[in-house]
């Protein structure tokens, strides 16, 4: 009896086991087919990655363009990834490699160093995703757009201001941005052109590593220093090597007097204009270059074909990268003087007229 007895509750707890087992077999299908649905639904509904990689902060601009750049394309239901390299190109690789395994559909560019980001762009490639060069062009890579300004225009307003400036020559020293920027070259081709024929002579070139500011302090110096304590004008990569070059102008006595031209249009270097330092800069919309550069991302990561003339805003030019030719998106750069500064610069709102204007009466 007490065995007859001790099988009844094992027998019991065994049909209890299997009954649950059942239930639960039967929840767990319930549960992984509603859990199912919507995963099937998110994979369909997945947002667009993209990816945007910054040399380095350094330079005002980019913050200017990495807000308008991640709102524009968040308002098309994308979702940007912003890594910043600091300057350090075995950085920028490696980020642009987390990006890649983060799973971007597109990854935007700002480069450090093409020539040194080949091989990581090529590893991003053949995984699939697009490339946009973003105001820098990477070589040799055959990427799927590149956005920027037109550099040799940029060099040519700076050499048509320091023609105005000078109208019986001089000397100029030439205090350009990194030798590794494409963009350098291509300002420099165009400054330099604009020069040819001219009494303007530049007696001294230096680069700056990295676009580091301080450094355009050493290479004015320098540039006086070799060239008998003397110089016309200076011609500057951006507005914030154009701070530095005046700095060392100061010291000398100089500034005020020696035309400087640079590009960017920063806020220092418009107040620089309207104080009588800077000669002048050359603006260009970063808002509209970063918004064109989101939705054209967008599009790149929708599968759609940018060059299309259905296309809204088709892009109608190519460029070569040393290989092949890419499509190629050329905004155009305004030159900025004390003349036109207010109509440029205050009144579309790239600047407050009591930030520019901080230093002076208006």
């Amino acid at each position: 009896m007490k065995k007859r007895a001790g099988r009844r509750p094992a027998r019991a707890v065994l049909c209890a086991a299997m009954a649950l087992m059942l239930l639960g077999g039967c929840a767990g299908q319930t549960a992984d087919e509603e859990a199912g649905a919507p995963a099937e639904s998110e994979a369909q509904e997945d947002p667009i990655r993209i990816g945007l990689s910054f040399d380095s902060f350094v330079i005002e601009r980019w913050l200017r363009d990495r807000d308008v750049f991640v709102s524009t394309a968040q308002s098309l239901g994308a979702e940007v990834n912003v890594q910043n390299a600091n300057g350090i190109v075995e950085e920028q690789c490696e980020q642009i490699r987390y990006l890649v395994g983060k799973g971007m559909d597109v990854i935007a560019v700002v480069a450090i160093d093409g020539g040194e980001l080949r091989e990581v762009i090529a590893e991003a490639q053949r995984a699939g995703v697009k490339i946009v060069c973003y105001d820098r062009l990477i070589p040799h890579v055959g990427a799927d757009l590149y956005i920027s300004f037109d550099n040799t225009r940029v060099g040519e307003l700076m050499g048509e201001a320091l023609i105005e400036a000078l109208p019986d020559g001089g000397s100029v020293l030439e205090i350009l941005g990194s030798s590794s920027d494409n963009n350098v070259a291509q300002v420099r081709e165009g400054f330099e052109r604009t020069l040819e024929g001219t009494d303007i002579e530049i007696v001294y070139t230096s680069y700056c590593t990295n676009w580091l500011a301080e450094l355009a302090f050493d290479a004015v110096n320098t540039g006086l220093e070799r060239s008998g304590g003397t110089a016309d004008a200076v011609m500057c990569g951006n507005d914030d090597l154009a701070g530095q070059a005046i700095r060392a102008l100061t010291e000398h006595k100089m500034a005020g007097t020696v035309p400087v031209v640079a590009q960017d249009a920063d806020l220092a270097a418009c107040q620089r204009i309207i104080e009588g330092t800077q000669t002048m800069t050359v603006y260009k919309s970063v808002e509209k270059e970063a918004e064109m550069a989101a939705r054209y991302a967008v599009a790149l990561a929708q599968g759609r074909d940018i060059t299309d003339p259905d296309e809204e805003s088709p892009v109608t030019a190519v460029i070569s990268d040393g290989t092949q030719e890419i499509p190629y998106c050329a905004l155009e750069p305004v030159a900025v003087t004390a003349e036109n500064l207010d109509e440029v610069i205050i009144d579309s709102g790239f600047h407050a007229r009591e930030d520019v204007y901080r230093n002076t009466e208006y």
